[in-house]
């Protein structure tokens, strides 16, 4: 039997509700959905699977990973990495490298980056042929 690399991943945020409304917008593109949610978190996955990524609320003291550190989501096709990356940038996000493929990761990785409002770097990815 197998077991996933990840159970899930959790930021921590100073500000729940413009972080909820964030990822509500640029994860509905990738078809995750907000799968429960409280005072002081709220969690996405896919619906009826449980949470993937958990969003929690912390003290101004809380800051997002440096450099090196992003999180990768994958996308069904690469119009969903465009929809992700109008939806972040819609909602507050920085553009971080625009939709497109990058071939220095293969012949297929179709992929958009961004930094979230509080600035975790995050990205969309398809890696497979048109």
């Amino acid at each position: 039997m197998t077991h996933p690399l990840l159970h899930h991943i959790s930021f921590g945020v100073t500000d729940l509700k413009t972080m909820a409304t964030f990822y509500d917008a640029v994860l509905a593109p990738l078809g995750q959905v907000r799968v429960w949610d409280g005072p002081q978190s709220v969690g996405y996955g896919f619906p009826g699977q449980g949470d993937k990524l958990l969003l929690n609320l912390r003290d101004a003291g809380a800051h997002p990973p440096g450099q090196g550190f992003h999180l990768a989501f994958s996308a069904s096709s690469r119009e969903a990495v465009d929809r992700f990356h109008a939806a972040a940038i819609a909602h507050g996000g920085k553009d971080n490298g625009p939709p497109g493929l990058r071939e220095h990761y293969g012949p297929n990785y179709y992929a958009a980056f961004v930094v979230d409002p509080e600035g975790h770097r995050i990205e969309a990815v398809i890696n497979a042929p048109t």
